[in-house]
């Protein structure tokens, strides 16, 4: 007995002394990391942990119910399809034809109003709130430079930033794109309750706008100048810009740092549905136009669908593009295989969501599940 004392004495005393390390270099967020990712046997942001985290409501005010197809559902999945989800976990897979819903189906207890987390796909919806406050006037233009709105980087080669730099992912920033390491930038902005502390941290490292390099900061710092832009909070912002007009038919939710800080993590984490997301791969399709009203300019959507710099033809402002089957595809992407991909002129959607996705093939490379998820739609639709 008196050994078993002892030893839960020096158990407890380690972990005082563990806490008051992570506190003392500024690493406590690790604490919050794992009480709500690694205690319950992940490694990484999983599809629910919103229910972890403060979130901050994006309202759906005037439900717009997608058109059933007339052969809506009038196929099964295809048999590499339907191995695909079960190996991969997908939770939802959508095929929406000629603007009406075609094709659905849900898995895993999930349903058609089952919230599941964006990831990366947050990042369009930044990038289109940046054409919106242009369209607007609350921002000159994609050369505007982010100086303008944050004082921190205003000096160097910081001074050269544009917000079209953060739009197409060409900051110069050291931001590092490790999701899987527990010390990098990427984690600490998921878990730490001051993501504006975090981001205004961020040093230089090449000069922007010379070339792409995927780093979630970038959009993080976009949603910054935003807000600062426009005066309105990002979730209220995305509410009445395309939430609503849109005629989204669930509210959904959209993770903030903390209650009181109240900054959204813009690279990530809106809690909506498969049929919602598609709405925004609908208005780039058609221009930026919904229901006749022109939402979006027509002008701002057609530069956000083109390649910013040769040497990368996968991405464009705040959108991947990729050409499949002699086809040129734009899409919404984000960690572990959500995605909303659009072929304009077949005028066909393609949602999926789940779990994971096929094995990495490293930091924005596109892994071999999305051309699957194409390839068997359009067997599906016998096209």
């Amino acid at each position: 007995m008196k050994f078993i004392k002892t030893f839960l004495k020096i158990i407890a005393a380690v972990l005082v002394l563990l806490v008051v390390t992570l506190y003392a270099t500024d690493t406590d967020y690790l604490i919050k990391a794992v009480r709500t990712i690694y205690l319950k046997g992940h490694t990484t942001a999983f599809l629910e942990d919103y229910k972890s985290f403060d979130n901050q409501v994006i309202e759906a005010n005037t439900p717009q119910p997608w058109p059933q197809h007339e052969e809506y559902n009038s196929v099964t999945a295809t048999q590499r399809l339907q191995k695909a989800n079960k190996d991969w976990g997908t939770v939802a897979y959508v095929i929406i034809k000629n603007d009406s819903l075609w094709f659905e189906d849900y898995y895993d207890g999930y349903d058609a109003n089952s919230k599941s987390n964006s990831f990366s796909m947050a990042k369009s919806y930044v990038s289109g709130l940046l054409g919106k406050a242009i369209m607007q006037g609350y921002i000159e233009s994609l050369d505007q430079p982010v100086c303008d709105f944050l004082p921190a980087f205003c000096d160097g080669e910081a001074a050269k930033m544009t917000v079209g730099d953060l739009s197409s992912m060409a900051s110069g920033t050291n931001w590092d794109e490790a999701y899987y390491s527990p010390l990098s930038i990427t984690t600490r902005s998921y878990f730490d309750d001051d993501l504006r502390k975090v981001m205004n941290g961020l040093e230089m490292e090449t000069t922007p706008g010379q070339a792409y390099k995927y780093a979630s900061g970038d959009t993080q710092m976009l949603a910054m100048v935003i807000e600062e832009a426009t005066d309105k909070t990002m979730y209220n912002y995305l509410t009445e810009s395309f939430w609503t007009p849109l005629g989204s038919e669930n509210a959904a939710l959209w993770q903030v740092d903390s209650e009181e800080n109240d900054l959204v993590k813009a690279y990530c984490c809106i809690a909506s549905n498969a049929k919602d997301f598609a709405r925004f791969g609908k208005l780039y399709k058609d221009h930026g136009k919904w229901n006749g009203k022109q939402v979006l300019d027509s002008a701002f959507v057609a530069k956000s669908l083109k390649p910013r710099f040769p040497s990368s033809p996968e991405y464009g402002y705040g959108w991947w593009l990729k050409t499949q089957n002699e086809k040129d595809f734009f899409m919404m992407r984000g960690h572990l295989g959500q995605y909303v991909i659009v072929q304009p002129e077949d005028n066909v959607i393609i949602v999926r969501l789940g779990h994971q996705k096929s094995p990495d093939a490293g930091i924005g490379a596109y892994t071999e599940d999305i051309s699957l998820y194409i390839d068997e739609a359009y067997k599906m639709m016998n096209k």
